[in-house]
């Protein structure tokens, strides 16, 4: 069976008309799928920006530390100091540590005891120090080949 033009014309123009009217249909779903993506992204964002502005709230009133003077009596317990008095942990640090751990917990804390510690340099001295270095290394597992 042979092929005339016509009928050449008529498959040619048939497959054109199918591409377009796939091409016209996927554009379409594309179009509307993007659309609902579109307005799911929307909510999310408002949402999220409704939890920012209450989480910059909470923020902006757990930043506002009482003062030692407004600061509950249970709240502040400082030790006697056995340092000298440059290196005493002040009311005002113990304030905000205690504030801290509270925004962090979420609950209400009393700090009982806080003191400084001493750097490490001053712990220890080197020949210490290198031995736990040492001890430390030896420790570790060793590749086998």
């Amino acid at each position: 069976m042979a092929l005339n033009w016509t009928d050449f014309i008529v498959i040619a123009v048939l497959v054109a008309a199918g591409c377009g009217l796939s091409y016209a249909g996927l554009w379409f779903a594309l179009r509307t799928s993007g659309t609902e993506r579109q307005q799911t992204t929307d909510l999310q964002l408002n949402a999220m920006a409704a939890e920012l502005e209450a989480l910059q709230a909470r923020v902006a009133e757990l930043g506002k530390a009482p003062t030692v003077a407004e600061a509950p009596a249970e709240m502040v317990t400082v030790k006697p100091a056995e340092r000298p008095e440059d290196e005493e942990v002040t009311p005002e640090t113990l304030v905000v540590i205690a504030a801290a751990v509270t925004a962090f917990l979420g609950k209400k804390v009393r700090i009982r005891s806080a003191k400084l510690l001493r750097p490490p340099r001053e712990v220890a001295n080197s020949w210490a120090q290198q031995g736990r270095i040492l001890i430390h290394a030896s420790h570790s597992p060793r590749l086998k080949g």
